[in-house]
C-alpha cells in the first residue's frame, strides 16, 4: 500500500510494489518523484525526516535527512550582514542540502532495486514533462515579478514563455534529469562491487561532483533576500562534502495502549508525544475533537507543549535531556494541570529546572509577510519569496511488514535563485533558527535547524501498524493529533480519521520567518459545527473559520495484524481529500 501528497507519486511507489520491490525501494522512488512534481513544496536542494520499521529489525529508527548550518552560517555573520533573523528567502537561509542523500542512505541499506530502476520514474517526469499543479502555478504567479527583476535563472525554469504557467501545463526539468543521471552513471561506474558500494558511488557524487560545485560557486554571487536586500549565501562545496545522512532512535511515548515514535529534540516531535501525555488520562469525550471539551482541550494542549518545543527544542548541546524532562510524569502533571475551562491567550513553556530559566523567544504578533497562515495546508508565500512552508508526505507499507514514513520538505522553488545547471535552487530551513546564543535552537555551525517536519509511527506490541504525516509547517503536529485521537481513543479507521473535520491553534510562535503568533488564535474546519465553534469562542479562543475542507493534506498507511497470523494480516492506506490530489493505492 501507498499514500502520498501527490497520485504520481503514489503511482511511482505502487508501480515498484507490483514489480517486487519493498516498501523501501517505493518509497524512494515516489520521493524522487516528488521533487519533481511538488516543486514548489520541496526540492533536491531541501531536507527530509523519516521513520522506518524494517520487518526484520525489532524496533523503528529515524532517518536523518536535515543538514546542518554551514560552517560560515554563523550569528556573527548574520548580525555583520545587518540582519536581526535569518531571512525567509535567499540562499543565504540554506542549511546543508539532507533529502538526496537520506534517500540513498535509506535506498542503500533497506531497499533492493539499483539506483537505474528507482530514479527512473523522476528522470522520465523531468525529462519529458509533468502536468503542473495549480497550486504550483499560482506560487510562481506570485513571485513572478521576483523571478522576472532578481532572480532570472528561476524566470528562465519556471517561466520559458515569460510568463507563469497555466495549471495543467507540461513542465519539463531537462537539468534536473541531467543531474539524476549523471547520479546513475556514478552508480555503474565501479567495476564489479556490491549493490551498496554502487550506491555510495552515487552519494559520493551529489557531495563531491558536479552538483557541489555548482553550488559553491553560484551562491557567491550576491541576489535578493526577503529582507529587500542582496546577499551572498554561505554554503561550500566543502560543506556538502562533509555531510553525510545518518540514522537515529526515535523518542516515545506510551498511549491507550500503543507506543507512538517520533524524531528528537532536533524536530518538534517531543511536543506532539507531549501533547499525547497530557491528554492520555482524560475521559474519552474530553478528548474528543468533534465536542467542545475535546476542541478546547486539544488547543490548550498544543499551546502547551508547542511553547514548550520552542523553548527548549533544538539541536543545543542539552536539548536532548530537556526533551526527555518535557515527557517526565510529574513534569507532565504540572503542565497539564494548567489546562482550564478559558482560552489561554500567554505564552507559557514550561521550566524544566529550578536552576535555569525557559528562553523566551520574543513575541511579535504582527508583521509584513504572507497572508495569515493556516488555512489550507499549501504554502503562503509573499512577492519577496518568503513562506510560511509547507511540504509533501509519502508512506508505504510493504506484503513482508516493511513499513516506512517520510517527510520531504525545503528547497522550494521559490525559496532562492534557481541554480541554471542543477535545475533547482537551495532551501531555507536556518531561518527556524535563532541569532540568540541562548536558545537550543539558536544558529551554530554544524548544527541542525529545528525542523518542523515529523512524521509519526504507531506501534502496538513492539510492531509498527500506523506510519503517518502531513505537511503543514507548525500545523504538523497539530493536525496528525486529532488524527490518532480519533483511531486511538476513537476507535476509527485511518480515512475517516482524515476525513473529519479538524483545528489548529495559531497560539505558536511561527517557526518561518518572521516568526509572529497570535494569542488565543484558533483555525477550525467549519464543518466542526456552530455549536462546537460558539463554545469555543464563548472560552475566549479567537476563532477563525476556515472552508469545510482546508485544513490537513495527511496520509497513512498500516497493517492490522488481526490474530497475528499472516492469513489474517491486513494492509490499508488512506490519502487526503482535501485539494483532490493525494492518493493512496494498493492491493
Amino acid at each position: 500500500m501507498s499514500s502520498s501528497t501527490h497520485w504520481l507519486a503514489t503511482a511511482a511507489a505502487q508501480s515498484v510494489l507490483e514489480r517486487g520491490g519493498n516498501a523501501f525501494d517505493a518509497v524512494v522512488a515516489g520521493g524522487f518523484v516528488l521533487h519533481v512534481v511538488e516543486p514548489h513544496l520541496n526540492g533536491p536542494g531541501g531536507d527530509l525526516v523519516g521513520l522506518l520499521h524494517a520487518a526484520d529489525e525489532s524496533s523503528p529508527r529515524v532517518l536523518v535527512g536535515q543538514g546542518p548550518a554551514p560552517a560560515g552560517a554563523t550569528i556573527g555573520h548574520m548580525r555583520g550582514e545587518g540582519l536581526d533573523a535569518v531571512p525567509g528567502a535567499g540562499a543565504l537561509a540554506a542549511a546543508i542540502p539532507g533529502a538526496v542523500d537520506a534517500w540513498l542512505l535509506l535506498l542503500r541499506d533497506h531497499g533492493t532495486w539499483e539506483l537505474a530502476d528507482v530514479l527512473g520514474y523522476a528522470i522520465g517526469y523531468a525529462r519529458d514533462g509533468h502536468p503542473m499543479l495549480p497550486a504550483a502555478a499560482a506560487v510562481i504567479g506570485r513571485v513572478a515579478d521576483l523571478f522576472r527583476e532578481s532572480w532570472p535563472s528561476s524566470a528562465a525554469l519556471w517561466m520559458p514563455q515569460g510568463r507563469p504557467p497555466v495549471a495543467g501545463e507540461l513542465h519539463r526539468n531537462p537539468a534536473y534529469a541531467a543531474v539524476l543521471e549523471e547520479l546513475v552513471l556514478a552508480s555503474e561506474a565501479p567495476p564489479g562491487g556490491t549493490r551498496a558500494q554502487r550506491i555510495d558511488a552515487a552519494r559520493e557524487e551529489w557531495r563531491t561532483g558536479r552538483v557541489a560545485r555548482a553550488i559553491d560557486a553560484f551562491v557567491r554571487t550576491p541576489h535578493r533576500h526577503s529582507d529587500g536586500r542582496d546577499h551572498a549565501g554561505v554554503l561550500t562545496a566543502a560543506d556538502l562534502a562533509g555531510f553525510a545522512a545518518s540514522y537515529e532512535e526515535p523518542m516515545t511515548v506510551p498511549f491507550r495502549g500503543r507506543v507512538v515514535a517520533k524524531a528528537g529534540a532536533w524536530s518538534q516531535g517531543p511536543a506532539l508525544l507531549q501533547a499525547l501525555a497530557l491528554l492520555d488520562p482524560l475521559d474519552d469525550a474530553d478528548v474528543d475533537p468533534a465536542t467542545a471539551s475535546g476542541a478546547h482541550n486539544v488547543l490548550e494542549a498544543l499551546k502547551l507543549a508547542l511553547a514548550d518545543r520552542d523553548a527548549h527544542l533544538g539541536d543545543g548541546v542539552d536539548a536532548a535531556a530537556d526533551a526527555a524532562r518535557m515527557l517526565a510524569a510529574d513534569y507532565i502533571s504540572e503542565r497539564r494541570a494548567l489546562i482550564g475551562d478559558r482560552a489561554s491567550s500567554t505564552w507559557r513553556a514550561g521550566r524544566l529546572s529550578e536552576s535555569t530559566a525557559p528562553f523566551a523567544p520574543p513575541l511579535a504578533e504582527t508583521a509584513a509577510g504572507p497572508a495569515p497562515r493556516g488555512a489550507t495546508g499549501e504554502p503562503t508565500v509573499a512577492r519577496t519569496g518568503e513562506t510560511r512552508g509547507d511540504t509533501c508526505q509519502i508512506d508505504v507499507v510493504d506484503r513482508w511488514g516493511n513499513i516506512v514514513a517520510v517527510t520531504p520538505s525545503g528547497g522550494w522553488l521559490q525559496s532562492s535563485p534557481t541554480i541554471p545547471e542543477l535545475g533547482f535552487c537551495l532551501g531555507t530551513r536556518l531561518q527556524m533558527t535563532w541569532l540568540d546564543e541562548r536558545s537550543s535552537a539558536a544558529l551554530r555551525p554544524g548544527h541542525r535547524p529545528r525542523t518542523t517536519l515529523s512524521p509519526t509511527l504507531v506501534l502496538r506490541d513492539g510492531r509498527t501498524e500506523i506510519a503517518l504525516g502531513t505537511p503543514g509547517g507548525d500545523q504538523q503536529e497539530q493536525w496528525q493529533l486529532p488524527m490518532l485521537l480519533r483511531m486511538l481513543v476513537g476507535g476509527w479507521n485511518a480515512q475517516q480519521a482524515i476525513d473529519a473535520p479538524t483545528l489548529h491553534t495559531t497560539a505558536v510562535i511561527d517557526s518561518f520567518w518572521p516568526r509572529t503568533w497570535t494569542p488565543a488564535g484558533a483555525v477550525v474546519e467549519g464543518r466542526l459545527g456552530d455549536d462546537v465553534i460558539a463554545a469555543l469562542v464563548a472560552r475566549g479562543h479567537d476563532v477563525v473559520r476556515a472552508a469545510d475542507w482546508a485544513l490537513g493534506r495527511l496520509a497513512a498507511v498500516g497493517i492490522d495484524a488481526g490474530d497475528g497470523t499472516a492469513a489474517e494480516r491486513t494492509l490499508w492506506a488512506a490519502a487526503n481529500p482535501r485539494g483532490q490530489q493525494g492518493y493512496a493505492a494498493g492491493r
